[in-house]
Parts: structure tokens; C-alpha cells; sequence
């Protein structure tokens, strides 16, 4: 029986704050220079009276959640404004509800609203991400609860039937009281198309020099990672070739490391991306890479992933799904398909994640595996976004996380001075001072989470936004004003 409490959302207030990359991040087709967070704050009333302010932020990220390369960045940011809107409207027109049936009673009707607006299913999720985070923390700071406590004792009322009936009779309540965070994660740097990999890499004049590590060798030597995800752009000879010199880099350690291949939807077919993993291996330079490779991920633009088999490329190594993740119903069709795991990304929704990993405990039974779940970042910018992310991988279990904000973005960018002090002296163990500036702290390439398990949503921090600009109104469809 649901007994979660039932809370009526009062008001959401949208807000942008803009930040520049220290560094420039390739992925897929494009190169990242500049950005813009998205913070939301709501206002949430308990159904006995209480009420709460909550909030939730994440990157407005181009070219990833619609890779369409007739629009611009300008015109990604406004679809991702307009999922936010349409979300605004439908859960504030919603009655007492708890938090996963406000969430539960609008999940498709935004997707449909969405896909009239032609906006894919990654970006109708935007809105709903977001917002279904902002009311949880609202909740979880009346109750005076940790996320983690919460989602242990289900406060939210998630269910299976509503949104999952592939998982009908599972028991949810007993699942989430199995779940044990750990108090610190594993980083797994990433490796852009553009990062140089040694110092001979940069040509003169072109060092930041801001005391921060900028190569792949200084970040190895500074932050001790293990742990790395390697970008490849789809062009073998390429690909080969920059994987030769990465490895020339990494092979170098004592211990073991660990290596995930990103192909950011560069491939029209299995067939393609397994010439390159056998190209690979006939290459003694890339055999230690090899063996230290655990996953391979969304290698097959989104328009056909989910249309063939991945049998080809799965014989050699796991393949997870990543942008093909538009929805509920695409895990289930990607592993009809040969695809063992899919990414959790606090940007496509953290009940997703959540029903995701129940999907992966009933389909291996008592067995570790072979399906599973792999932590993905979309720049999540040092504070409310870090933190709310790494609060849901810690939660799922995941040992290990893509984190790359705080290599390319100078710590708290474009926020605050006060701001980023307040999460200093709230979270010690994930922050410390560098050049006189709070930054993610990373030791033998490993973040501490203790802190995180405080009243809310993984902060207990309420951001300043008394400077931040309100968030502008969408202009999608092209040329409208909602």
C-alpha cells in the first residue's frame, strides 16, 4: 500500500546562469566553449500544511539532446526551455498527489505534447528531470530527510505499474530498502576529441596555466584517476590513432585501469564499430586498452539503434544505450536487440534510473548480471547539479561515474562567490579550496559523498539567485513565444 505524502506544487520559477569552459569539449559534431545551467526553483505544499522551497539544475546541453545539425545551439537551448514550460503548466494544474504520481500522471502526456512540437523524447524528459527533482527536495526539506533516506523508505510512492508494466508484481518498496550508498565514487575521466594527451600536444601559447591540470597525463598525475571514457569520432584511422597515444599515457600505470569507448552516435551499424574494436586488437600497442575496456556506449545514431541487432559488436563487449534512451519502453527494446545496459543521466530523469535498475535486479534474478547500469554525466557543473547526480548514481550503487565538469569548467563558473562557499563549508569532503577557489575534490581519483546525506535532495544549500537572470521564454516552435 502507498503511503507516501501527497503535496501540491505552489509555484516554479525558472531561472538561466551562463558560465564559460576553461577548456574546449569535443564530443560527436560539435565543440563546447560556453554554457548555460538551468536552475529550478519550486514552492511545494505538504498536504499538512508545511511547505518547502526545492530546486534542481542542469546544463541546457546542445547538440546532445537533439543532434539535428540544422539547428543551432540557440535553438537547442529554446527546446529544452519549452520542455520545461509545458512541464510548469501540467504540474501546476495538478491536484494532492505524492511526488511519483505527479510525476507518473503526467510522463506521457508531456512526451506526446512534445512529439507534436517535434521535440524528442531527450528533450520532453528535460522538463520533467528537472522538476520532479526541485519537488522531491522540496519534500525531502519538510520531512528533514536525505535522499538517500528517502528513496529507502520510498517518500516519493514510486510504483511499477503506472509507468512500467513489464515490472507488474515487482516489489518495489523491498528494492529500495536494499539500497546501500557508498560514501565515495570512483571518477571516470573523460577524454574529449580536442584534449591533448601530453604537454607536446598544446601549441605554444595556448595553455590555459590557471594551475589546473590540462592534459590527460597532468590529470592522471593530479587527480590519480583510474577510471577513464574515451570519446572516438567514427573515422577508424583517426580513432586508432588517438587511442594509440592515450594508451601510451595509461599503460604507463602500475595498477589497473578501467576504460569505457563513447561513440556519441558516430555509426550507422554495429557492423562499422566492430571493424574498429578488431582493428583494435590486432594492435599489440592497444592490447592493455583492450582487456581494460568495460563498455561500450551508444556507438549507433538514434534513428536506427533500436531498429538492429548489436550482436556484432556485443560479442566482444557490453553495448548500453545513451541517446536512444528517450523513454521508458527503450531499455526492454534495446536489450531485444542484444544491448546489456543503459546509462543513468539525472538529465533524462532520476525515477527512470530508478525503474531502470529494478528492471536490471528482476531480468538477471539472483545473478550479477549480464544487464546493468552505467553513471554518464552531461557537464554537471559543481554545486546543486554535481551533487543531485552524484546523490542518484551513489544511491543505484554505481561504483564508478563519467564526471568532466570540473576539468572543463574552472569549479563554480558564473555562480556566486557566496554561493560556491556555501557549498564549500556544507560539503568539506567534496569541495576544498584551489587558487583560493572551491572545487571538486578528487583523491586517488575518487570522490567523498558523506556529506551529501543531509535534508534534501543531496544539498541542504538553498543557491543564491538573487543576481541570476530569470530563464527567457521559449521561442520553439521556431519563431513563437509561449
Amino acid at each position: 500500500m502507498n503511503t507516501a505524502p501527497r503535496l501540491k506544487l505552489l509555484s516554479v520559477d525558472l531561472f538561466e546562469s551562463p558560465y564559460r569552459l576553461r577548456l574546449p569539449f569535443r564530443f560527436g559534431s560539435i565543440t563546447v566553449t560556453e554554457g548555460r545551467q538551468a536552475i529550478v526553483r519550486t514552492r511545494v505544499r505538504h498536504e499538512d500544511g508545511r511547505e518547502s522551497n526545492g530546486y534542481a539544475a542542469e546544463a541546457l546541453g546542445a547538440k546532445w539532446f537533439d543532434k539535428n545539425p540544422a539547428l543551432t545551439d540557440a535553438q537547442n537551448h529554446d527546446q529544452l526551455r519549452k520542455a520545461l514550460e509545458l512541464t510548469r503548466v501540467a504540474y501546476l494544474a495538478a491536484p494532492l498527489l505524492d511526488a511519483f504520481g505527479l510525476h507518473a500522471r503526467h510522463y506521457r502526456a508531456i512526451l506526446d505534447a512534445g512529439a507534436r512540437l517535434e521535440l524528442d523524447g531527450l528533450v520532453s524528459s528535460f522538463g520533467p528531470a528537472l522538476l520532479d527533482r526541485a519537488v522531491l527536495d522540496a519534500l525531502l526539506r519538510i520531512e528533514g530527510v536525505s535522499f538517500w533516506q528517502g528513496m529507502r523508505h520510498n517518500l516519493p510512492g514510486i510504483t511499477t505499474d503506472a509507468l512500467t508494466p513489464d515490472l507488474h508484481g515487482f516489489a518495489i518498496n523491498d528494492f529500495l530498502r536494499q539500497l546501500q550508498p557508498s560514501a565515495t565514487i570512483q571518477v571516470r575521466h573523460t577524454v574529449g576529441l580536442l584534449d591533448p594527451i601530453v604537454a607536446a600536444d598544446q601549441p605554444a601559447g595556448t595553455r590555459v596555466d590557471d594551475g589546473l591540470p590540462e592534459t590527460l597525463e597532468e590529470v592522471v598525475t593530479t587527480y590519480g584517476n583510474r577510471y577513464f571514457k574515451l570519446k572516438v569520432c567514427g573515422q577508424q584511422h583517426a580513432d586508432i590513432d588517438r587511442l594509440l597515444r592515450i594508451a601510451s599515457v595509461l599503460d604507463r600505470a602500475a595498477h589497473p585501469y578501467v576504460v569505457t569507448l563513447d561513440g556519441n552516435e558516430q555509426y550507422d551499424d554495429a557492423l562499422t564499430i566492430a571493424a574498429l574494436w578488431e582493428h583494435m586488437l590486432a594492435l599489440p600497442a592497444l592490447q592493455r586498452l583492450c582487456a581494460s575496456t568495460l563498455l561500450i556506449e551508444q556507438p549507433i545514431r538514434r534513428a536506427v539503434a533500436l531498429t538492429q541487432p548489436v550482436t556484432p559488436l556485443a560479442r566482444y563487449k557490453p553495448v548500453i544505450i545513451d541517446e536512444s534512451d528517450g523513454d521508458l519502453d527503450a531499455f526492454p527494446r534495446a536489450r531485444a536487440l542484444g544491448y546489456f545496459g543503459v546509462s543513468s543521466k539525472a538529465c533524462k530523469g532520476f525515477y527512470k534510473s530508478v525503474l531502470n535498475l529494478a528492471r536490471c535486479r528482476q531480468w538477471n534474478g539472483a545473478q550479477q548480471g549480464p544487464y546493468f547500469m552505467s553513471a554518464e554525466d552531461l557537464t554537471t557543473q559543481a554545486g546543486l547539479s554535481v551533487q543531485q547526480d552524484l546523490a542518484l548514481v551513489s544511491l543505484l550503487g554505481l561504483t564508478h561515474v563519467e564526471r568532466n565538469a570540473h576539468h572543463f569548467i574552472d569549479g563554480f563558473a558564473g555562480r556566486p562567490q557566496g554561493e560556491a562557499l556555501a557549498y564549500l563549508n556544507a560539503h568539506p569532503d567534496l569541495y576544498h579550496l584551489q587558487g583560493g577557489q572551491p572545487h571538486l575534490y578528487l583523491r586517488g581519483g575518487e570522490l567523498r559523498l558523506g556529506s551529501l546525506d543531509c535534508p534534501g535532495f543531496g544539498s541542504s544549500v538553498e543557491p543564491d539567485l538573487h543576481t541570476t537572470g530569470a530563464m527567457a521564454r521559449a521561442t520553439w516552435p521556431i519563431g513563437t513565444s509561449a
